[in-house]
């Protein structure tokens, strides 16, 4: 009898002792793919957020991978996909949207869409985020880590040079004749401050592209990612105003000029004013030893400028489970504190209406009026160039804009070309 006692009162410890690792496993676990792009701290911040997330949410377990570029971390997350292993979540450009979908990457949102509540939450982000967010009826990307592109000035540099340091150049005629008089050259002849640099090195070229053809009232692609227009004379006309600012009207350095140097050539003084993304405004109100401006895009015919930045996509790796924990994880991140936290925190823009409207967001403002540039241009913002087979369209893009603005090719030529090679990487999509 004592024995049989012994045995079951083993058989009882034997599953306590079983059970608390059990319990232990019953978190869920997301690994969560994070693109490294932008100056600044920005991994301490997200870290800071993974914390206070799990904090408030102990059953979820976050794991977040730092991937390094844009590029690095699509090409990590659809190899690690290819071979089996690939993260729950990630952010990853808006634009990678169509390569991810065609590559059988990544699953919609929409069918964890279930409450009302929910569907509040989806329908309240700026629609001109989510032009790279749905296609074919379904939501694939999540607006987090977004921007626009907007212009950096120097206002002690305006100053110096007999210019209204609080009006910044508003169409194409005025920021030549600006950045004229903004050029500095010595005894030599030799610049010693530029008046404008715009990026075209790299993997960013097309995007800068867009700041130019967006105001000359004409889009890159059509919605469905199937069609390019790059041969359309506006387009051309686009790309010629980038080539003469250097070499005609040589107030910009001659070649390409790289996208991470550039904010520090403006934080230098070595450039007077810089085209780049809101996600720098941190970075520059942090490093500037000089007051700035920030303004929207210069217009042609019109005002704008594309989106950019990172969307969450959920991979098909993500069991139901993980599904709901990267659903809630998503949520919190993109709620309106904690949106505004993070576009105060970064310079990204927070990505809804109701992130604007909290209180921290309206003292942010008042005290930094230049964050309203990017989120007001929203109003006249085109979709990111993106089409299906989208990295190698985009090389195409980019490879042919290089070559002019390195003199080897007209703008003619550079869009002949590139529209070619585009129609037959597009063909198989149409």
């Amino acid at each position: 009898m004592r024995s049989t006692v012994k045995y079951a009162l083993g058989l009882a410890l034997t599953g306590i002792l079983s059970a608390g690792p059990a319990v232990a496993q019953a978190k869920t676990e997301i690994e969560f793919y994070y693109p490294v792009a932008v100056g600044g701290p920005i991994t301490g911040i997200i870290d800071r957020m993974v914390e206070r997330f799990e904090a408030e949410h102990p059953d979820i377990d976050i794991k977040a991978i730092y991937s390094g570029s844009y590029q690095d971390s699509v090409a990590k997350a659809l190899t690690a996909h290819k071979g089996g292993a690939a993260p729950q979540l990630a952010v990853l450009l808006s634009t990678d949207m169509f390569t991810l979908i065609d590559e059988g990457a990544v699953v919609p949102f929409d069918p964890l869409i279930k409450s009302d509540e929910d569907k509040q939450w989806l329908q309240s982000f700026y629609p001109g985020f989510m032009a790279n967010s749905q296609t074919g009826g379904n939501t694939w990307g999540i607006p987090f880590q977004r921007s626009t592109i907007v212009m950096y000035y120097n206002k002690d540099l305006f100053k110096a040079a007999g210019l209204d340091p609080e009006k910044a150049p508003a169409n194409w005629d005025e920021l030549v004749e600006t950045a004229k008089k903004l050029t500095k050259r010595d005894a030599n002849g030799n610049v010693t401050q530029w008046g404008i640099e715009i990026p075209s090195g790299g993997a960013f070229a097309y995007w800068l592209f867009q700041a130019l053809t967006t105001p000359n009232d004409v889009l890159l692609m059509n919605p469905e990612g199937t069609e390019t227009y790059f041969d359309k004379p506006a387009v051309i006309e686009a790309l010629q105003f980038w080539h003469d600012l250097a070499y005609k009207h040589n107030v910009m350095p001659q070649g390409t000029i790289d996208w991470g140097t550039t904010p520090k050539d403006f934080l230098e003084g070595k450039t007077a004013i810089m085209w780049t993304t809101t996600g720098n405004l941190t970075n520059v109100r942090t490093n500037a030893k000089f007051d700035f401006g920030v303004a929207p895009m210069p217009h042609a015919k019109k005002g704008g400028s594309p989106t950019g930045g990172g969307n969450f996509y959920l991979f098909e790796s993500a069991t139901p489970e993980q599904q709901q924990a990267a659903l809630t994880f998503v949520k919190w991140m993109t709620q309106a504190e904690n949106a505004a936290q993070w576009s105060i925190d970064t310079g990204y823009v927070a990505v809804t209406p109701k992130a604007w409207e909290t209180e921290r967001m309206k003292k942010y403002v008042a005290e930094v009026p230049s964050a309203l540039v990017a989120r007001d241009q929203l109003e006249v913002a085109v979709a990111e160039f993106s089409t299906h087979d989208n990295q190698r369209v985009t090389k195409v893009l980019n490879d042919n804009l290089q070559a002019v603005l390195t003199n080897s090719k007209t703008p003619e030529q550079g869009m002949k070309d590139a529209q070619r090679e585009a129609t037959r990487l597009l063909r198989a999509y149409r």
